[in-house]
C-alpha cells in the first residue's frame, strides 16, 4: 500500500487534490476526467468480463462526465451501451465528454421518470463526491430506480447519496457492488453507511504523482499491517514476564464474569506478561479454573482494589462492571490511581455527563455509549462519526476509539485514524471485551495510548477476519479470536496474505 492509499479525504480534499494536480502538473479537469473514465472502464471489464451490455446514469457534474467517457469507450469496444442523463451537463468538461460520446454514436436518453433501461451492468455516475444536500427530485427518483434493478452496480468515485466526508447517507443512496475511486481514497467509503453501500473498493491513482497528496491534509489515515509491525516492541532473548507488562482488568459484576475472562485471555494472547483480574469474590475461583494463567482476586471494597492496583502498569476497566455502587467504587479508585486506562462499557456509561478528564486513557465507545458520552441521540453519532469521535476526545481527553464498521480513532489534537478491517460476524456478545483486553495487553508491553489504540483495533478486527475465513461469519464467538490474535501479534502481515 502506497502513502497515497493510506490517506483518506473528503469532498473538499478531493477538490484540492484536483487543483494541485492541475497547478503542479498541468493536469486539467478534462484530462483527469479522461483518465478516470478510462480507469473505470478497465475495472469494469476486469470485474465483469461476461457483461455484454451496460447502462450508465450520468448526473450534471464531472462525475457525469466520467460516465460519458466510460460510455464512449464501452461503445467503441462493442458493448451495447445506453447512457441515461438525469440532467444536462453543468460543466464545460462534462459537456465536452457528452458531445464526444454522441459523436461516437452512443445512445443517450434523458431520464423521464419511471423505470431505467435494463442491462447486464449498471454504472452510477450521478453525484460522485459532489453531493451538497440530500438527493431530491429526479436524482432521488433515479437512485431509487437504479436500486430496483436486479443487476450489479459499479459506482464511480462514490455511491451517489453517500457523503464523502462522513459516510452518512441522509437520503436515497445507491447500493453498489463495487466502487472505483480516483486520486485519493474517501473516508466516507469506509465508515458510517459506507461499508453497507460501497461494496468492493478499488483505488485507481490515474497516474497522478504521489507528491500531490503531500500538499493536501487528509481527513484521516488508514491503519496498516506495516504500522502495526512497527509498533510492536522486539523481545530480547533474556526477557522475563515482568518486562512484558503487568495489566489489571477490573469488572465482572454478578452474572457477568465472562466479560473479564474474555478480556484477560485477549490480553495474554496479545503478549502481556502478567494479567490480573479484579472481580466479585464469587467469580474468582471460576475464572481461575477456566483460565489458570490469569491471576484472579475477589474485590469487594476500596482496600481490595487499592491492593490489586499495586505494581500494575495499566488498567482495563468496564467489562461487565455494572453501574451499581460496587462498580462506581472501583471506577473512582482506578481513575484516581493515575495509571494509564482503557475505559469500556459501563466504565463509559458512568463517566458520561461528568466533568471527569482522563488524559492518559483510551475510551472505546460504541455508538450508543458515544451518544451517552455526548448527551445526544445515536443517530447523530452515526451521521458524523468523524466529528463525534473528535468531540468525545476533546471533552474527556486521552484517545477516543469510536467502534463500529470503519472504527475511528481520534488522537489528542484531533488526528483521525481508521481501521478498515472487520466483518459482520463481529456483531456478537463479548467482542468489545476482547478488544479492550487486546489494547490493555499492548499498553502493558509499553505501547503509547496512541499506538495501542491503533494497533489494538487493527489486530482485533484482522483476527476476526481470519476466524471468519476459517469458519464463516454466522456463529463466530468472541473467544474464537484468541488463537488468531496470537498468530497476528507474531506476524501481523499474515492478515494480508
Amino acid at each position: 500500500m502506497t502513502g497515497s492509499e493510506e490517506r483518506l479525504y473528503g469532498q473538499s480534499g478531493a477538490r484540492q487534490l484536483d487543483r494541485v494536480a492541475t497547478s503542479r502538473y498541468g493536469l486539467g479537469s478534462g484530462e483527469l476526467m479522461g483518465r478516470a473514465g478510462a480507469a473505470a472502464f478497465r475495472v469494469l471489464r476486469r470485474r465483469w468480463p461476461e457483461a455484454m451490455s451496460i447502462m450508465i446514469v450520468c448526473g450534471p457534474g464531472n462525475n457525469g462526465g466520467d460516465g460519458y467517457v466510460i460510455g464512449r469507450l464501452a461503445h467503441s469496444s462493442g458493448l451495447k451501451t445506453i447512457i441515461v442523463a438525469v440532467a444536462a451537463p453543468a460543466t464545460d468538461e462534462a459537456l465536452q465528454a457528452r458531445d464526444q460520446a454522441e459523436q461516437a454514436g452512443v445512445c443517450i436518453e434523458q431520464f423521464s421518470g419511471g423505470e431505467l433501461p435494463d442491462a447486464d451492468l449498471l454504472i452510477d455516475c450521478i453525484l460522485g463526491t459532489g453531493m451538497k444536500r440530500p438527493p431530491a427530485g429526479d436524482i432521488a427518483t433515479t437512485i431509487e430506480a437504479l436500486n430496483r434493478l436486479d443487476r450489479p452496480v459499479m459506482a464511480v468515485d462514490m455511491p451517489s447519496g453517500l457523503e464523502a466526508d462522513s459516510g452518512a447517507a441522509p437520503g436515497k443512496v445507491v447500493h453498489a457492488e463495487l466502487t472505483v475511486t480516483f486520486i485519493g481514497l474517501k473516508l466516507g467509503l469506509y465508515t458510517g453507511r459506507g461499508p453497507d453501500v460501497s461494496g468492493e473498493i478499488v483505488y485507481e491513482s490515474i497516474s497522478v504523482p504521489q507528491d500531490v497528496h503531500q500538499a493536501v491534509l487528509p481527513l484521516a489515515r488508514l491503519i496498516t499491517g506495516k504500522s502495526v509491525v512497527a509498533s510492536l516492541p522486539p523481545r530480547r532473548k533474556t526477557i522475563h514476564k515482568g518486562e512484558s507488562g503487568q495489566l489489571l482488568i477490573v469488572g465482572g459484576d454478578a452474572g457477568m464474569s465472562g466479560a473479564v475472562r474474555l478480556a484477560g485471555e485477549a490480553a495474554l494472547r496479545s503478549g502481556a506478561g502478567l494479567v490480573t483480574v479484579a472481580t466479585r469474590n464469587a467469580h474468582a475461583a471460576v475464572i481461575n479454573s477456566t483460565r489458570p494463567e490469569l491471576m484472579c482476586h475477589g474485590v469487594e471494597d476500596e482496600f481490595g482494589i487499592e491492593s490489586a492496583l499495586e505494581g500494575k502498569d495499566c488498567v482495563v476497566i468496564g467489562p461487565g462492571l455494572g453501574t451499581g455502587e460496587w462498580g462506581r467504587m472501583l471506577l473512582n479508585s482506578v481513575i484516581n490511581s493515575g495509571l494509564t486506562l482503557v475505559i469500556d462499557a459501563d466504565g463509559l456509561n458512568m463517566i458520561a455527563g461528568s466533568q471527569v478528564s482522563v488524559p492518559q486513557s483510551i475510551l472505546t465507545p460504541h455508538p450508543g455509549e458515544a451518544a451517552r458520552l455526548l448527551g445526544c441521540d445515536p443517530d447523530e453519532i452515526q451521521a458524523r462519526r468523524d466529528l463525534s469521535a473528535r468531540r468525545i476526545q476533546d471533552l474527556y481527553g486521552g484517545v477516543c476509539m469510536l467502534k463500529g464498521p470503519g472504527t475511528l480513532i481520534c488522537l489528542n489534537g484531533g488526528e483521525l485514524w481508521l481501521c478498515d478491517r472487520g466483518n459482520p460476524g463481529m456483531a456478537t456478545a463479548g467482542m468489545g471485551d476482547v478488544l479492550s483486553g487486546v489494547i490493555g495487553g499492548l499498553l502493558a508491553q509499553g505501547l503509547s495510548v496512541e499506538s495501542a489504540a491503533k494497533s489494538g483495533a487493527w489486530l482485533h478486527s484482522a483476527a476476526a477476519d481470519l476466524a471468519v475465513l476459517a469458519g464463516g461469519e454466522r456463529g463466530l464467538l468472541a473467544s474464537d479470536l484468541a488463537p488468531w490474535l496470537r498468530r497476528l501479534v507474531n506476524n501481523p502481515l499474515q492478515a494480508d496474505e
